[in-house]
């Protein structure tokens, strides 16, 4: 089973699903993440990701385009930006989308945007967990 995850720059959210995607779905599905653009993937998303002990830092960052050949089973989308201005994905995936804040434009004190990843990274958890009980089993 093929499983892509996109997001508007494929930097935070989209990466952390990956990791929460891989993690449990272990070997019933290859997981993929992309953007409609590409911007690296950010620092705070690995720091994130690591003091949940996932590491993504050796991820990067795709572009959708990447994947044309592939069929994918399930396409997620996790922000409005990405799911109204994905390109046109020729394929019989099912398609979901969840639209996650995006930790990357919190604002404030290093503490307060700690918490702002924190925060987005424990809604993507639950929902990547949700998404392989609810799809894989």
């Amino acid at each position: 089973m093929n499983i892509l995850v996109l997001c508007t720059g494929n930097s935070c959210r989209s990466q952390m699903a990956e990791g929460y995607l891989r993690h449990y779905a272990g070997a019933k599905a290859k997981i993929y993440s992309a953007g409609i653009e590409t911007h690296g993937v950010n620092p705070n998303a690995i720091a994130t990701m690591r003091r949940d002990g996932i590491d993504i830092s050796k991820h990067s960052s795709n572009n959708v385009d990447e994947y044309r050949n592939i069929e994918f089973d399930h396409i997620i989308t996790v922000c409005d930006h990405a799911k109204e201005n994905c390109p046109f994905i020729p394929s019989s995936a099912k398609r979901h989308h969840h639209n996650f804040p995006d930790p990357a434009k919190a604002k404030g004190t290093e503490e307060e945007i700690i918490k702002a990843f924190d925060k987005v990274r424990d809604e993507i958890k639950a929902y990547c967990k949700k998404f392989i009980e609810d799809n894989l089993n």
